[in-house]
């Protein structure tokens, strides 16, 4: 009997220790994570995380419904290159991560990541470019300028009050002229683009007077401001494929057109241009203005209308690369 009880104390005395033991490596920092894991249903193999109950079907569902696929640059016979845009998919990691940080399983949770075209504008070669790709939310009112000093502080400050950043096209001559105004647009954050030189027919020139009209103007704007334009707008969009090929291969250059015109040069009342420009504001669309007396007076009521439309208005370049608005 006494032997007995001694084997016993001893047995108890063992697995004692091997309790304690298997206490300590659980509540080491390697193996609790590990377990904690399995709790939530992240399983750590290789850095992976796969995704288990409750939140498979969730995910699941939310792929059926939220994500995108892409869309290819592609070209329309009437609007000629039209960008790509991004699709978005899922990003199950990140979206776990924020389920567990917030305590929160509902789409607020959802954490995206973007995916790229497989074509993009660039791909399709040299082709005008006219708009935005039709399914993003953004607008350019662009503004050409050649004339018109005197009602540039109105819109530049009609901009800024939107907290609008745009596109202003700049002739070279007028630069050369306007050194200094041509610094304070670019200071305020806007995007320059190339306006030709001398504001000529660029239809009616031969190769070395386009190559001129372009390269001058490129020349002076980088003088002045330091950089040179990717984008160029030929005054009165006139212009060939011959243009657009060496604005493309001589100067890596897109050539844009617009969508909508405010026709301001011709000096309209604004109710009239206004209500022109509310009927095509669209997604990806770019409205043409210079600074004119209508324009500068118009620009609150046509930005405001853009934003009422949920539309954003913003720099050429934004509106016609693929990416998605935040």
């Amino acid at each position: 009997m006494k032997q007995h009880s001694k084997k016993t104390r001893k047995y108890m005395a063992v697995a004692t220790v091997c309790g304690a033991l298997l206490f300590g490596l659980v509540t080491s920092s390697p193996v609790s994570t590990y377990v904690t894991q399995l709790k939530v249903g992240v399983t750590p193999v290789q850095g992976q995380i796969t995704i288990e109950e409750p939140f498979r079907e969730k995910i699941e569902q939310w792929q059926k419904e939220r994500e995108e696929a892409p869309q290819d640059a592609y070209l329309d016979p009437v609007w000629k290159a039209i960008p790509g845009y991004n699709g978005r998919v899922i990003d199950i990691n990140a979206t776990i991560a924020q389920m567990k940080k917030t305590g929160k399983q509902d789409e607020s949770a959802i954490v995206f990541k973007e995916q790229m075209p497989k074509v993009q504008v660039e791909q399709l070669g040299a082709h005008p470019i006219y708009r935005g790709n039709p399914k993003k939310e953004a607008v350019s009112f662009m503004i050409n300028v050649a004339w018109g000093n005197e009602y540039l502080d109105k819109i530049l400050t009609t901009l800024d009050r939107h907290k609008v950043k745009t596109t202003f096209f700049l002739d070279g001559s007028w630069v050369k002229r306007n050194p200094d105004l041509a610094k304070k647009i670019y200071d305020k954050g806007h995007e320059i683009g190339n306006h030709a030189y001398s504001h000529p027919d660029m239809s009616k020139l031969g190769e070395a007077r386009i190559r001129q009209e372009i390269s001058k103007t490129q020349d002076i704007i980088s003088q002045t401001i330091g950089l040179k334009p990717t984008l160029f707008a030929p005054p009165s969009g006139s212009f060939n494929q011959r243009v657009v090929e060496i604005a493309h291969q001589d100067y890596q250059m897109k050539t844009i057109l617009w969508t909508a015109d405010t026709v301001d040069w011709k000096n309209p009342p604004v109710g009239t241009m206004v209500e022109r420009i509310r009927k095509k504001l669209d997604k990806g669309v770019l409205i043409l203005m210079h600074p004119t007396e209508p324009s500068a007076q118009g620009l609150d009521q046509m930005l405001t209308l853009a934003e009422k439309k949920g539309l954003k208005p913003t720099t050429v370049s934004e509106v016609i690369s693929s990416r998605r608005l935040p």
